[in-house]
């Protein structure tokens, strides 16, 4: 995150305006101080020094799908069973899906920012679970490390249906190019590619690596994973197993298609590239 006194060297001059940062972890000491305040803080002060600059007309955020839903469970919820631009998360908090309740707080803020002037406009992209080759494959973002279980022989003993929606990165990098320059785009955008679920990932990279790393070739039970995964990782809470693991999740996302002009990726190119960036940087042994 930019220092206070370069945001204004930063913007200065520009007309479009590219807000992306926020911390993206799930097994945090301090979700207040490690979250939620850079999260909303950081949007807050990127905003504010946007209406001090006269030459933006257009701001792009870097939302997420979790500022629309928490839990899988919620979808059963939204609108004929479909999660839309509409919905925002509700049940999300500093002691439950904390990642979330953080990506909500700072979309809201920059909403009620936009609300106060006219001279600009806001689009926001909310991308589900965000996979593909990256810059820094060896980097603590929780999209890597999901994929490096697949491969490190953690779930080797069996891989739950949690299940997400997921996006390649590079099509979250189009929706945003996308965004900032075509005429009259305003609003949110969910930006996400296909639902899967953890097991199904490993279903696609299994053709290619299996017979060299120790894929996970069976599905985890509900009643295991909700037994087991708290021992494992402290942020993965039984009551989150209970509102995700075995429950769809489902979203439309035809506005980004007819608004951005979005063609998605096949989630097979995106994982197997991902999974592949991380073998070439040492991630596995054979």
């Amino acid at each position: 995150m930019l220092e206070t006194g370069s945001y204004r060297e930063a913007i200065e001059g520009c007309s479009i305006v590219f807000h992306t940062a926020s911390p993206f972890a799930l097994n945090v000491k301090d979700p207040q101080k490690d979250l939620v305040d850079p999260a909303k803080l950081g949007t807050r002060n990127v905003l504010e020094e946007v209406n001090r600059q006269p030459s933006v007309k257009r701001v792009v955020l870097t939302s997420s799908c979790a500022a629309i839903y928490s839990d899988n469970a919620d979808c059963e919820q939204a609108t004929g069973g479909m999660l839309n631009e509409a919905d925002w998360n509700t049940t999300s908090s500093l002691r439950h899906q904390p990642y979330s309740y953080s990506k909500t707080i700072a979309e809201k803020v920059a909403w009620e920012i936009v609300k106060r002037q006219s001279r600009w406009d806001l689009v926001v992209i909310n991308p589900s679970l965000v996979l593909g080759p990256g810059i820094n494959p060896n980097s603590t973002s929780e999209s890597y490390r999901m994929i490096r279980q697949l491969g490190d022989g953690s779930l080797k003993s069996g891989a739950p249906r949690y299940c997400f929606g997921c996006v390649d990165v590079r099509d979250v990098a189009q929706a945003h190019l996308a965004a900032a320059w075509l005429p009259g785009t305003k609003g949110r955008h969910i930006v996400s590619g296909q639902p899967t679920d953890l097991f199904a990932l490993a279903q696609i990279l299994l053709p290619t690596y299996g017979e060299d790393y120790p894929i996970p070739r069976k599905a985890m039970p509900k009643w295991q994973t909700w037994l087991l995964a708290p021992l494992a990782n402290r942020s993965m809470t039984r009551k989150i197993v209970s509102l995700n693991v075995d429950i769809p999740w489902v979203a439309d996302n035809s506005k980004s298609i007819r608004n951005l002009g979005l063609r998605y990726r096949p989630l097979t190119d995106t994982v197997n590239e991902m999974f592949q960036q991380l073998i070439d940087n040492g991630a596995f042994e054979k």
